[in-house]
C-alpha cells in the first residue's frame, strides 16, 4: 500500500471538509437569499438561465435538470434553462461574434425582467459569463453569482438585489465541490419553500 497516495487522499478529504465548514460559515445567510429570489421566480412562471465554464458549465447543466425534473422530491416542474448545451447557438455565436458572447446574446434573446441569471465562475472573471451578467442587468435580470477566489470582476459587478456565492478557497477542485453542495443548498431549498 503507497502511504503517499493515502496520505494525498486524505489530503483532499480534509482541504474539502475545511472548504465546506468555512463556506457555512461565511455563506449560509446569502443562500437563504438566493434560495428565497429563486423562489419567487420560478414559482411565478419566470425562469432561471444558467451559464459557466467546463466544470461550471456542468453545474448550469445539473442545476437546470434539477429543476426542470425534480431534486430529491416530486413536485411540479420549474423553468430553467442551462446555456451550455445548445451546441449550434454556442458555435454560431461563438464564430460570427467571438467566444465571449455565447452566453450574453442567449441572455439577450432569452432573458425577461423577473427571470434570474445563475452566473458561475471559480475565479469570477470568466469574460463570456461576465458579458451575459452585463446583459442580464440591462434586461432586469437579477443575478446569483457562483465563484470563488476573491470574487474576480463578477463579485463586483453585483448590486444590492443581486446574491454573491463566493466559496472562500483559492483552490478551484475545492470551488468546484463546494459549488455542488450550493446547487444543491438552492435545490433543497426551493422543495422546502414549495413543500415545506
Amino acid at each position: 500500500m503507497n502511504t503517499n497516495l493515502i496520505s494525498r487522499v486524505d489530503n483532499h478529504f480534509e482541504e474539502s471538509i475545511a472548504t465546506k465548514q468555512k463556506s457555512k460559515n461565511v455563506l449560509s445567510a446569502d443562500l437563504a437569499k438566493a434560495i428565497e429570489q429563486m423562489f419567487q421566480c420560478v414559482n411565478s412562471g419566470s425562469k432561471i438561465l444558467a451559464c459557466g465554464n467546463g466544470g461550471s458549465a456542468a453545474d448550469a447543466q445539473h442545476f437546470a435538470a434539477e429543476l426542470v425534473g425534480r431534486f430529491e422530491r416530486e413536485r411540479k416542474e420549474f423553468g430553467a434553462i442551462a446555456l451550455t448545451t445548445d451546441s449550434s447557438i454556442l458555435t454560431a455565436v461563438g464564430n460570427d461574434y467571438g467566444y465571449d458572447e455565447i452566453f450574453s446574446k442567449q441572455v439577450s434573446a432569452l432573458g425577461k425582467p423577473g427571470d434570474i441569471l445563475l452566473a458561475i465562475s471559480t475565479s469570477g472573471n470568466s469574460k463570456n459569463v461576465i458579458k451575459a451578467i452585463e446583459v442580464a442587468k440591462k434586461r432586469g435580470l437579477t443575478v446569483i453569482a457562483m465563484t470563488g477566489k476573491d470574487g474576480g470582476t463578477m463579485g463586483r459587478l453585483m448590486g444590492p438585489e443581486d446574491v454573491h456565492l463566493c466559496v472562500p478557497s483559492d483552490r478551484t477542485a475545492r470551488i468546484q465541490e463546494t459549488h455542488l453542495l450550493i446547487l444543491h443548498c438552492l435545490c433543497d431549498g426551493i422543495d422546502y419553500l414549495l413543500l415545506g
